[in-house]
């Protein structure tokens, strides 16, 4: 039997903030409450890329994830970090792939 996209993307979420743990990424206090007020794309002008997938990007999904709510079908958040991210450690390339499947798990056509 086939897991529900939903927890697919669950699993995929998961896996995206062990490997953050796993890599020093994960922060135990979130940006001033100004950094998201921004309305620049993933507030790049208030915050990090870690901290934009941590404090922003994860805890949405989780929250569509448990409205039951339709899941985003287009976007691709990838590009972004592997240009944020490429002056890093280069051990975030574990990162980056979990990023990537998460996109390709989400730009399908609704069944």
């Amino acid at each position: 039997m086939q897991m529900s996209i939903q927890n697919q993307v669950r699993l995929s979420l998961q896996a995206i903030e062990q490997s953050m743990r796993e890599l020093a990424l994960w922060q135990t206090t979130p940006p001033e409450p100004e950094a998201f007020a921004s309305t620049e794309p993933f507030c790049v002008d208030s915050m990090l890329a870690e901290e934009w997938l941590q404090w922003v990007f994860l805890p949405r999904m989780y929250a569509l994830l448990d409205a039951h709510a339709p899941l985003p079908t287009r976007f691709a958040i990838t590009p972004y970090f592997e240009e944020a991210m490429k002056d890093k450690d280069p051990n975030c390339m574990p990162l980056l792939v979990l990023l990537e499947r998460l996109d390709l798990m989400l730009n399908k056509e609704p069944q």
